[in-house]
This record gives C-alpha cells, sequence and structure tokens, in this order.
C-alpha cells in the first residue's frame, strides 16, 4: 500500500490510508481507491459512521427484527435513495437504531404512518444542518487552499471535535423548541377536556428581495453567498426582535408568523427599514395577512398563508402591504400608518381590499412615496 503524491497531501493521504485501516477496511480497498483517486471518498464513507461497515439494508432490516419494506420506507423518508440490494454500507449502529424505531411501534407509541412523517421531518431538518456545516468547511478548505486529501483530513478532524457535543447541543435546542411549540399549543387553552385540535390563529408574512434574479446574474457564487447569508441574518434579528418566528427561509423569501398581528406589522416596517438603509442587499417587499391556519411539519399552509404570499407579490418595493384583516385589528392603534390601495383580483382568491402600513404620520403618502424615502437614503449613504 502506498500514497502517491509527495509533501503534505502525501502525507495526509498516508494518515488516512492508517486510519481506515484500523477500522477494519481491506489493504486492497485502500490501494484500489489511491489507485482510483478516491481515498478521500473512501475516508468519508468509512470514517463519518460509527460501527465497521459490513451489511447490506436486507441485513439490516432482519436483524432489526423490521419488515425490508418498512426500512426502506423510513430510508427514503430520511431524504436517501435506494441502495441496491447487494451493497454494503450499514454498520451494527444502524441495526440498532431501527431496532428502537420498531419499539416504538411495538409499544403503541406511534403507527407506522406518524413515524414516516417524523422520520421526514428529522431527515429534512438534519440534511439542512449537514448542508450548512459543509459549506462553512469548505469555505475555510478553500481560504486555507488544503488539497483534496487535506481536505477530507481536516474536515474529519474537525467533525471528531465537535461531534462530541452534538447530542447534547442538539438535544438542548431539541427541548427549548419543544418547550416553546408545546406552549403555543392550542390544547394548552382547552379547559373543557375535549382536546379537541385547532389550527393556531397567526399572522403571517412574507418578505422578498427586490431584483434577486438580476443580482445573483451580477455576481459570482461567493458574493451571492455573502448577500443570502446576511439577508437571513438580519431577518432572524429583525423578527426575533420584534416577537415573530421564522418559519422558513426560501432563497431569497423570508416567511414568518407571529402571535400578535401588531407584532408583525412591526416586524415588517423593521425589515423594511433595515434593508431600505442596507448598502449590501437591496430593497425588500413585505405582507403580511392574518388569520387561522393549518400546522404541518414545521410549516403552516392555508387560505391566510396563500393570501400573504400573493400579496408579497404586488408590494412595492420597502412597502408593507397587509390584509382587511390586519388594518381592522390595528386601524385603532397610535403606532401605526395607514394607505389604502387599489383592491385586487388575486387568482384563486377573489378581489380583496388592501392597505399599506406605514410608521405614524407616513400613512397619508403613497407606499411609493415611503419607497423612494428609503431609496433617497440609500444614494445619500454611497454619496
Amino acid at each position: 500500500m502506498s500514497a502517491s503524491g509527495s509533501g503534505s497531501g502525501s502525507g495526509a493521504a498516508e494518515r488516512l490510508a492508517e486510519k481506515l485501516l484500523l477500522v477494519g477496511v481491506s489493504p486492497d480497498e485502500v490501494d484500489a481507491a489511491i489507485e482510483r483517486g478516491e481515498l478521500g471518498l473512501l475516508a468519508v464513507d468509512r470514517l463519518l459512521v460509527q460501527g465497521r461497515v459490513e451489511l447490506t439494508r436486507t441485513q439490516v432490516a432482519e436483524r432489526a427484527g423490521v419488515d425490508l419494506a418498512l426500512a426502506e420506507r423510513l430510508w427514503r423518508a430520511m431524504g436517501f435513495a435506494d441502495l441496491p440490494d447487494d451493497e454494503v454500507a450499514f454498520t451494527t449502529v444502524d441495526v440498532e437504531m431501527l431496532a428502537t424505531v420498531k419499539s416504538y411501534l411495538d409499544t403503541g407509541v406511534l403507527d407506522e404512518q406518524t413515524l414516516v412523517q417524523m422520520t421526514r421531518v428529522v431527515g429534512g431538518s438534519m440534511a439542512r444542518v449537514a448542508e450548512a456545516q459543509m459549506s462553512l468547511l469548505q469555505e475555510r478548505m478553500a481560504i486555507a487552499g488544503l488539497s483534496g486529501v487535506e481536505a477530507v483530513e481536516f474536515a474529519l478532524a474537525l467533525i471528531a471535535v465537535f461531534e462530541r457535543n452534538w447530542e447534547r447541543m442538539f438535544g438542548y435546542v431539541h427541548l427549548r423548541q419543544l418547550q416553546a411549540v408545546t406552549k403555543r399549543a392550542t390544547f394548552i387553552d382547552d379547559d373543557d377536556g375535549s382536546g379537541r385540535a385547532r389550527g393556531p390563529v397567526l399572522a403571517v408574512g412574507f418578505a422578498d428581495l427586490v431584483g434577486f434574479t438580476v443580482l445573483s446574474q451580477a455576481l459570482d457564487e461567493h458574493e451571492l453567498a455573502q448577500v443570502v447569508d446576511h439577508f437571513e441574518n438580519v431577518a432572524y434579528e429583525t423578527i426575533g426582535r420584534n416577537g415573530g418566528r421564522v418559519v422558513k427561509m426560501i432563497g431569497d423569501e423570508v416567511m414568518f408568523v407571529a402571535d400578535d398581528p401588531a407584532d408583525a406589522a412591526r416586524i415588517g416596517l423593521s425589515l423594511s427599514e433595515s434593508y431600505g438603509v442596507d448598502d449590501t442587499v437591496s430593497d425588500v417587499r413585505v405582507s403580511v395577512a392574518c388569520g387561522p391556519v393549518l400546522a404541518h411539519e414545521g410549516d403552516y399552509f392555508g387560505p391566510v398563508v396563500n393570501l400573504a404570499a400573493r400579496l408579497v407579490n404586488i408590494a412595492y418595493a420597502g412597502s408593507v402591504v397587509v390584509s382587511q384583516e390586519v388594518y381592522e385589528l390595528l386601524s385603532d392603534s397610535d403606532e401605526f400608518g395607514w394607505k389604502p390601495i387599489r383592491p385586487r383580483r388575486l387568482k384563486g382568491i377573489g378581489v380583496v381590499p388592501l392597505w399599506a402600513v406605514t410608521r405614524p404620520g407616513e400613512g397619508r403618502g403613497l407606499a411609493t412615496e415611503v419607497a423612494s424615502r428609503i431609496r433617497a437614503h440609500r444614494r445619500g449613504r454611497k454619496q
């Protein structure tokens, strides 16, 4: 067995090869990977999993006492594609996890459909975490100018350091989130004990970066990633500071909710102002609607969500457009100004009355005037 190359790259290859042999990979397999230039890929495949890779998917299901069809459903729900029947890709840890899942079914804690649904949610969330971690690693490794095997060695070492506290860290965040979600659950106020499942009544908002398509064509990948990261940072800071919650980021758009429509209006105005005076991103347009929604797998659905999503597309840059329901709930407040907008016919919804919410004293101005003021401020900063 030998690692071709010279210098630190060769040293990294030798160290990876030694680690692979220690976890039971055969010398022939290591040599073949080196010959193909795939030592780093082999290291990721074998060193990022616990236990010795020695089982096929059929063997895992048999040892866990789980029907293969269910095991495959769960594997797909985690976001993975089917593997060939004879591909050795699993360890005894996979057997233990699948057996644990079976115990939930055996005790009746979960039925099969609910189990698959929860697996889908967890798999999607963890995939996003993994993608974000790898993006960060790639940035650091590119800056350091590491070769392929050096980068793999560095990544594996860094992952090993963080892995020591992952279980505790993810467990902590999960329980905090579970506490917050449970406190918002409708059964908390179910005094008659009927256990009725009711959808929450929320203010739903969207904020959309204006001209993102054009911007994405003018910037390289690194610059565009910085813009998106900054957009997300400002969104999370502003929404959280004003009592709301980020539901999801959708490229150049953020969806948020708030229990109080006044909080949602404040979020909309703050987002418009924050991005309006920020030289690193374009303006945003914001929408807010209010009413009952369906909560499902960490997302929200229903007519109110559809209305908010439609409204953001007709808002002017720098403006915050709200539904009639939001206006009726907040129109008596001295905290906001208002300007009626020409009713629009929205596809699948019909004709709806609309309002632009502003800061006090700005209600008499058109939404376009608010946007012009923000852009004028930006031009002043650039001069």
